[in-house]
């Protein structure tokens, strides 16, 4: 499939699986390996699972990295991903300048994950594309007060800006926003993060 044939995008926000600087919440329950480990493990189930909706649906995806190079990603996930850094800054403009550059390449219908949800699958991530058909922006609320996927028919940077991030209020904040903009917002199910001790399974 080339990157032409297909205007829908999938990015996946994640970090090099380096043992200490990732996952740190983790560390206490874990150790800087366990968390390291786990960092990887669930990299690699949402890209199994980005694959199996690849398999059904004209996607394209992309890999956004922190922390090693490159040339580390490609060799860990494979060299058929395109890969790109993510930039300096907090989420939100993390957020904004992967959604401004997938735009700017004639994106029409952008959804960015995380790693951390382990329910999330090639069927929700589906569905949110095809709720992207009807609405300007599609939201899934995690337990923990944030979202798992964000979806977006074009760039509105104000959903990223004043959130207060790494809270339990940054999905209300963004539905405030939205509703203010009065975008059109459909909602996936309400799925469990795994971003601290208490959130992974005994």
């Amino acid at each position: 499939m080339t990157q032409s044939a297909t205007k829908e995008r999938l990015i996946i926000f994640t970090r090099y699986p380096e043992a200490g600087k990732t996952k740190t919440r983790l560390i206490p329950a874990l150790g800087v390996e366990g968390a390291a480990r786990l960092q990887r493990q669930m990299t690699e189930d949402t890209l199994k699972q980005a694959r199996e909706l690849q398999s059904f649906r004209s996607t394209d995806v992309e890999i956004h990295f922190a922390g090693g190079t490159q040339q580390l990603m490609q060799a860990w996930l494979g060299s058929d991903l395109i890969y790109n850094p993510q930039c300096e800054g907090d989420l939100g403009e993390r957020l904004t300048s992967a959604l401004e550059t997938s735009f700017a390449a004639g994106m029409t219908r952008v959804a960015v994950i995380g790693i951390d949800c382990p329910d999330l699958n090639a069927e929700v991530i589906d569905q949110a594309f095809d709720m992207l058909n009807r609405n300007d922006l599609v939201l899934g609320p995690a337990e923990d007060g944030g979202y798992y996927l964000i979806g977006l028919r074009r760039l509105i940077p104000e959903l990223f800006m004043g959130i207060s991030w790494s809270t339990a209020e940054v999905f209300r904040e963004t539905v405030k926003i939205a509703e203010r903009l009065e975008l059109a917002i459909a909602y996936l199910p309400l799925l469990n993060d795994i971003d601290r001790p208490e959130d992974v399974p005994s």
